[in-house]
């Protein structure tokens, strides 16, 4: 569960980084999110998701 809070952690500190750093840009990127339709963002959304999902069975293949 230790583990688990850990990677929760992390996600958050990744996320909410370009917030922080560029918060002019990225109010552009959700106006522009805004205008894209539905299905492109599911899509993207699941690209990220097997990207992410990849990543994960990789390193941990290694162990």
């Amino acid at each position: 569960m230790k583990f688990f809070f850990c990677v929760i952690g992390m996600v958050m500190i990744v996320e909410g980084l370009p917030y922080f750093a560029f918060p002019d840009k990225m109010k552009e990127m959700v106006q522009m999110m805004m205008g894209l339709e539905d299905a492109k963002l599911r899509k993207f959304g699941i690209v990220l998701m097997l990207a992410g999902l990849g990543i994960i069975y990789f390193a941990m293949e290694g162990q």
